[in-house]
C-alpha cells in the first residue's frame, strides 16, 4: 500500500443461511488490505493477523443485494462496517443447487464513493438453504471441536500462539473430524446433504482463516457463525445468554422441523449451553457429542453433568471414532 494511495474496496459476505421464504445473511464492507492465506513465511504471517484485526472498516454505507431472479434489497453498514439482511423473500427453489446453497450478489450502492472497488464491484455471497428431506443438521463448535485451540491451556497463551503464529495450512484438524463430519453430511444413507452449521466465540475478524482452514481441510461447506469482537468485552448480566448459544436457538427456530446433532468440547462452555438445549428442546436434539479436552478437572465437571442425564444421548468422546461407532449404531450414518 502507497502512503499516498488508498486501498481499493471490498465487501467479505459470510457463508449464511435461510428458508426458500427467508433471506438472512451478513457480512462486512473493508478496505481490501491485501491479505494472502497462502504466504507460509513468519513475516507474512504476522502481518496478516495484524491486517485481520487493524482493519478499515467502510463504515454507515449503503449496499445492495440483488437475487437471482433480479429481486433487490438494500442495507446499511454499521459503525464497524458489518452489514446484515434478514427480509422475506419470494421462493427460490429453482435457483438452488443440490448441496441447498443459493448464490447472489452484494455490491456498493452509495454514489459518494470515489473509490476503486474490487471485483468490479459484484461480490459473490452464498445462502443456505437446507433441503426439505434432510435427515437432521450438525451445528458444531471450532474451537477444541475439530481444530486444537489449547483453550484449556494457562492464561490461554496457545490460543493465542496457535491464533496468531499459526499459519491455516499448518493448523491440523483434530483426527478423523472431516470423515465423521462428511458422514453427517451424508446421513444413513450416504446420499442427503444435511447441512452443517459452525457456531463459534471467535470473532468475525478470524472469519477468512476459519473458512480457508475448513476448506484446507475438506470440511463440508457450512454456514460460519462468530462474533463481533466488541461483544467479548461485553459485561454480561446474570441472565444474559452467550452469542453461541443464540445462534443455535436461531437456527432452531429457523427450521423448526429439522432435529439437530449438537458437536462440541468438554473444555469451556459447551456442556452448559448444549444441556440447556436440550432441556429447551427435548424432542429436537437427536444427540450431542462433547469431545474431550486434556483437562482432568473439566472432564470430571462434565462426567458429573452427564451422569443425570438420561433423555437424549450425551456423550463425552475421546476421538472421533468413539462418535462415529455410535452414530452409526444409532442409524446417523451409514
Amino acid at each position: 500500500m502507497s502512503w499516498f494511495k488508498k486501498d481499493p474496496l471490498q465487501i467479505i459476505s459470510f457463508l449464511s443461511y435461510g428458508t426458500p421464504s427467508h433471506l438472512y445473511h451478513r457480512g462486512r464492507a473493508l478496505e481490501d488490505e491485501t491479505i494472502d492465506l497462502d504466504q507460509k513465511s513468519m513475516f507474512n504471517l504476522v502481518l496478516n493477523t495484524w491486517k485481520r484485526f487493524e482493519t478499515d472498516e467502510i463504515k454507515h454505507t449503503r449496499l445492495k443485494i440483488t437475487l437471482p431472479n433480479n429481486q433487490v434489497f438494500y442495507t446499511e453498514t454499521d459503525k464497524d462496517g458489518y452489514y446484515k439482511i434478514d427480509e422475506a423473500i419470494s421462493d427460490f427453489g429453482d435457483f438452488i443447487n443440490t448441496e441447498g446453497w443459493l448464490n447472489f450478489e452484494v455490491s456498493y450502492d452509495d454514489a459518494s464513493l470515489k473509490r476503486t472497488i474490487q471485483s468490479q464491484n459484484r461480490f459473490r455471497a452464498e445462502l443456505l438453504i437446507p433441503n426439505q428431506d434432510s435427515d437432521f443438521g450438525v451445528i458444531s463448535d471450532i474451537d477444541d471441536t475439530i481444530l486444537h485451540t489449547g483453550v484449556v491451556s494457562v492464561l490461554k497463551w496457545r490460543v493465542l500462539y496457535n491464533t496468531f503464529f499459526k499459519h491455516a495450512q499448518n493448523r491440523i484438524p483434530l483426527e478423523g473430524a472431516a470423515d465423521f463430519y462428511h458422514k453427517l453430511h451424508k446421513g444413513p444413507t450416504n446420499k442427503k446433504s444435511n447441512p452443517i452449521f459452525y457456531v463459534s466465540h471467535s470473532p468475525w475478524n478470524l472469519y477468512r482463516y476459519l473458512e480457508f482452514f475448513l476448506r484446507t481441510n475438506n470440511f463440508p461447506k457450512g454456514p460460519i457463525l462468530l462474533r463481533g469482537f466488541s461483544t467479548i468485552f461485553k459485561k454480561k448480566t446474570p441472565d444474559s445468554k452467550p452469542e453461541k448459544q443464540l445462534e443455535i436457538e436461531n437456527i432452531l427456530k429457523t427450521y423448526p422441523k429439522l432435529s439437530i446433532i449438537l458437536i462440541g468440547d468438554s473444555g469451556e462452555h459447551d456442556p452448559d449451553i448444549y444441556l440447556q438445549l436440550v432441556n429447551a428442546y427435548p424432542d429436537r436434539i437427536k444427540a450431542v457429542y462433547l469431545r474431550s479436552v486434556n483437562d482432568k478437572k473439566k472432564t470430571k465437571r462434565v462426567k458429573s453433568l452427564l451422569s443425570h442425564y438420561k433423555q437424549t444421548p450425551v456423550l463425552l468422546v475421546n476421538s472421533s471414532k468413539e462418535a462415529i461407532v455410535h452414530a452409526r449404531s444409532h442409524g446417523l450414518i451409514k
